[in-house]
């Protein structure tokens, strides 16, 4: 596959109005896709929220195969490697950045937004704060990478939000769950079985809310929910799934109104995507066609093998 060159914008004509200036170069950043970047294919389920909040708007998303998953890693190696994913995006021309990849805003989002002051960078940090708040049993539980669960940015929450409120966070940790759905969830692997014995602590632990804390996991939310429907009508109702994709699309919506930055296109208009892999494109391609037909029904997408290489 062709590498796509990073789009070359053209400098605006001087202006004899400073007022007219400024609105033409809204609008030029009105027109600028947003970015969105994950260490896989989980920020597709982000993504499915931004674009049902924001369908005009063109996407820029930017997949790091080559390193996924990231929640293995050091801090130092996913900071090295958030900066490099934005800097890319940043030369794509984007005029927002969505880390759609809690682990790299675990380790990554201070380091970008120092890097980018002027750049709107919206990071993701699990829902804690809802899942406090619905709580009925005090108890409730984290479910994401050990690098996410070991970050600065998930433990302040809980010491800010759930302990005060006298409720009791239990941290899971499953390896088996990204490469489970990289490979496009088949029916006999590891995490099938890892996600029956899950399920089966957390109501040992009287758990009622149980946060997805990577955006690879709630595209399992139906085989979760469906397992919870032949364990017993009591059980359903006594563990919710929260993720936080739809708050991450409101947050964005509320910047992008804030700078005037807001695409208005005609009705009817497809969403644009181009959707970039770091490694094995053809394999990731494939998968992550059939996640975007089940999210994304009419979507005019293009497929691209980045040009990021490791600093």
């Amino acid at each position: 596959m062709t590498t796509m060159n990073p789009t070359a914008f053209a400098s605006q004509t001087v202006l004899t109005s400073m007022k007219l200036e400024l609105d033409k170069d809204a609008l030029a950043r009105a027109d600028a896709p947003i970015g969105v970047f994950d260490s896989g294919l989980g920020g597709l389920s982000v993504l499915a929220h931004l674009v049902d909040e924001l369908p005009h708007e063109r996407y820029v998303y930017l997949a790091d195969t080559l390193h996924v998953p990231y929640g293995s890693r050091s801090s130092d190696d996913i900071r090295r490697l958030t900066i490099q994913a934005v800097d890319w995006l940043v030369n794509q021309g984007c005029k927002l950045v969505v880390i759609a990849c809690n682990t790299a805003s675990a380790h990554g989002l201070q380091a970008v937004r120092e890097r980018y002051p002027s750049l709107p960078i919206v990071g993701l940090v699990p829902a804690i704060k809802p899942a406090v708040l619905r709580s009925q049993t005090k108890q409730i539980a984290v479910l994401a990478t050990p690098a996410t669960l070991h970050g600065e940015l998930l433990n302040t929450v809980i010491n800010h939000v759930a302990i005060p409120q006298g409720v009791q966070v239990h941290k899971y940790s499953l390896i088996s769950l990204v490469p489970w759905v990289e490979a496009g969830m088949p029916t006999d692997h590891q995490a099938v079985h890892d996600l029956e014995q899950l399920l089966q602590q957390l109501f040992a632990h009287q758990v009622d809310q149980l946060v997805l804390g990577c955006t690879h996991y709630p595209f399992f939310k139906p085989y979760l929910q469906a397992k919870l429907a032949t364990i017993g009508q009591d059980d359903i109702t006594s563990l919710s799934l929260i993720d936080s994709g739809h708050a991450i699309a409101k947050r964005v919506v509320s910047l992008l109104t804030q700078l005037n930055h807001l695409h208005e296109g005609r009705e009817g208009q497809l969403t644009a995507l181009q959707f970039y892999a770091t490694a094995n494109l053809a394999s990731i391609t494939q998968v992550a066609q059939r996640l975007l037909h089940q999210f994304f029904p009419v979507l005019d997408v293009s497929f691209w093998q980045s040009n990021v290489t490791d600093k």
